[in-house]
């Protein structure tokens, strides 16, 4: 089944705790925590200190989608946490198969991230091959509720096609999901949509139906 991953950097922060309860009971989901450093991205997201609080409240699996200049760094300072997929950008480093190596010691799934504009070819055979999933980027990253870039579809349907020489790798997208796109995206290869406003905007009584609405 595909993997819904609401996008917290939307939820009501000042409520997160009942945000997380909201979710507790539904299948195939994870938590996606937007790690940003004012530095890759021009935007400050979650601390080490409200991510530890979030692993806490919550069994549902966390998704770390690292927008740092330092993803090693992190690794480290994230390893006690709990969370299930570390993923940090193909562009912020120069030793991407040495971070996933290291990376893959503390988490169970590893990914990598590419931007709208980076050349596919940047993601090597060797890093294909030792990762556990690929987002890929449908708007450009640092800022919530941008609208879905098109040329997107494509990008997921050469990385789909790989798949048959790297099985285990996830296709994860994420930026302006909803359920017009959802289906088009699952049919051109995704397997674990990130939702942000589309899920969160209407409050915590819509939040199943919202989820559903991906998967169909």
């Amino acid at each position: 089944m595909m993997i819904i991953s609401p996008s917290l950097l939307a939820c009501d922060f000042l409520n997160i705790e009942s945000e997380l309860n909201a979710f507790e009971g539904f299948e195939d989901l994870w938590f996606h925590l937007d790690i940003m450093d004012a530095h890759f991205v021009p935007n400050l997201t979650f601390g080490h200190p409200i991510v530890k609080l979030i692993s806490k409240k919550t069994k549902i699996p966390l998704d770390a989608h690292f927008m740092v200049s330092n993803p090693e760094f992190f690794i480290e300072t994230f390893k006690d946490f709990n969370i299930h997929n570390f993923t940090f950008h193909i562009e912020a480093t120069e030793n991407s198969f040495e971070l996933i190596k290291k990376a893959k010691k503390y988490y169970p799934s590893v990914g990598v991230s590419i931007k709208p504009k980076t050349p596919l070819e940047d993601i090597s055979s060797e890093v294909l091959a030792n990762i556990d999933l690929l987002l890929i980027m449908s708007v450009e990253p640092g800022f919530g509720g941008q609208a879905f870039i098109e040329e997107s579809y494509e990008r997921i349907e050469y990385f789909n096609k790989l798949k048959t020489q790297y099985p285990n790798l996830t296709i994860q997208v994420d930026g302006g999901v909803s359920n017009i796109n959802a289906d088009k995206l699952r049919k051109a290869g995704a397997d674990n949509l990130v939702a942000g406003s589309y899920i969160f905007k209407e409050g915590p009584t819509t939040y199943r139906e919202k989820v559903e609405s991906l998967r169909r």
